[in-house]
């Protein structure tokens, strides 16, 4: 038996009055997503351990049968690990936005304006030129999201992610120490460590202000990128692989345009696969991903496959694009996928869930369990034929918690 995993990242909402109470899920047309529900058995998820913050970091984690008391060390390591950043013993990773900042001082956008990946390139690198030095070094990641990894630098610090506080005031989101934190040795102090990136902070917007590529986006009307934001510090994780987690996977894959979850797929123990075209929003290559995803189960006996663009809607408060993403990965990604897979002698088991909740009204990260189904060829179906939050909480699994999916999910 393989294994495939189709993940909507923050997928899961809550009912909207102008879908006549309805969630993106009920309301989008999801014939593929409802099949596996119908042909499967179904549950809730708690994907968020008490004690952390719901951040895709932790509940992909999560997810994947990891403990995070054990594990956690944040984004930054994680996204270290996709990019090809071997951490040294003495490295702190971190997490570094391009954000848009606003007149009145709130915090617009988590993402600068959606910069692709070139104009985000050309900005960190900006940054690194006038800001780096043998201390701190500023990584090109994807789009808006980079690295920042300090030397010495120390992981007991308050972040806020700015995706959590669309419209507040940014000052008094700076990054603040952990005194209830021992220092690590060797190491800066938290307030040493929080000083230094607050000072980034506002030197970075200095620059910015008069940076080529933002002052032909102000002449073009569009959003400026006129600040980092750094959050998520960590060292580098300790992790067991999915292969000596679980006997029956011998080799697996991940396919995501986000950084983060190829990190935490590249200490999985699996193997990154890079899709043209995958953009983290809604334009990505749907089916370039159904595609690759299909060929790795052709040898892998795991693939975790990711979608972004329904958390980015989410985190937009755009209702409309958020269940068109729903609505382009069940026609776009589950169809071709469940099509392709009907046709195969060796069965494929599927598991279909969020890894949190976005809420279009709330444009957070919420910690609450999310709907999934899981179907095994042949297997028994519960009484559930629809995909969505209510629907699922109805089903034979009930509700499972953390490791507990991938111990059912991975049961032969």
């Amino acid at each position: 038996m393989k294994h495939l995993i189709i993940l909507g990242d923050g997928m899961s909402d809550h009912p909207i009055a102008s879908l006549g109470g309805k969630t993106p899920l009920q309301y989008a047309n999801t014939p593929s997503l409802d099949r596996i529900a119908r042909e499967g058995r179904t549950g809730l998820l708690v994907t968020v351990p008490d004690g952390f913050s719901p951040g895709s970091e932790v509940a992909n984690t999560a997810i994947l049968g990891y403990d995070l008391n054990e594990v956690y060390e944040g984004r930054g390591p994680l996204e270290a690990a996709s990019i090809g950043y071997e951490m040294g013993p003495d490295d702190m990773a971190i997490r570094c936005n391009i954000v848009t900042l606003g007149e009145n001082g709130e915090i617009t956008n988590h993402h600068g304006g959606h910069l692709t990946t070139a104009e985000g390139t050309e900005l960190i690198n900006y940054l690194n030129d006038r800001l780096g030095d043998e201390r701190v070094k500023f990584i090109p990641g994807i789009q808006y999201r980079h690295l920042l990894v300090i030397k010495g630098g120390n992981k007991h610090i308050a972040c806020n992610p700015p995706h959590d506080h669309p419209g507040e005031q940014w000052k008094a989101l700076m990054v603040k120490a952990e005194n209830r934190i021992a220092e690590d040795a060797g190491r800066m102090s938290p307030e040493e460590t929080a000083d230094l990136l607050n000072s980034l902070i506002l030197r970075s917007q200095e620059l910015l202000a008069s940076q080529p590529l933002n002052l032909q986006r102000k002449a073009d009307g569009k959003l400026q990128a006129n600040s980092i934001w750094p959050w998520s510090p960590g060292y580098r994780p300790k992790m067991r692989t999915l292969q000596q987690m679980y006997p029956s996977v011998k080799s697996g894959s991940v396919i995501s345009a986000v950084d983060l979850i190829k990190g935490i797929g590249h200490y999985a123990g699996l193997k990154i696969i890079e899709v043209p075209g995958a953009t983290g929003l809604a334009d990505t290559n749907y089916e370039g991903k159904a595609a690759a995803a299909i060929e790795a189960l052709r040898t892998d006996d795991f693939v975790f496959l990711h979608l972004e663009a329904t958390d980015e809607a989410g985190h937009d408060g755009d209702i409309g694009l958020k269940i068109r993403a729903i609505e382009y990965l069940d026609k776009r990604i589950a169809e071709p996928i469940l099509r392709e897979l009907s046709t195969w002698d060796e069965p494929v088991r599927i598991a279909l869930l969020p890894d949190h909740a976005t809420p279009v009204e709330r444009r957070i990260h919420l910690a609450e369990p999310v709907p999934f189904a899981i179907l095994t060829p042949g297997g028994d179906a519960d009484a559930v034929d629809r995909y969505d939050e209510s629907a699922c909480s109805d089903g034979s699994y009930g509700t499972l918690h953390l490791r507990q999916f991938m111990e059912t999910f991975m049961k032969d």
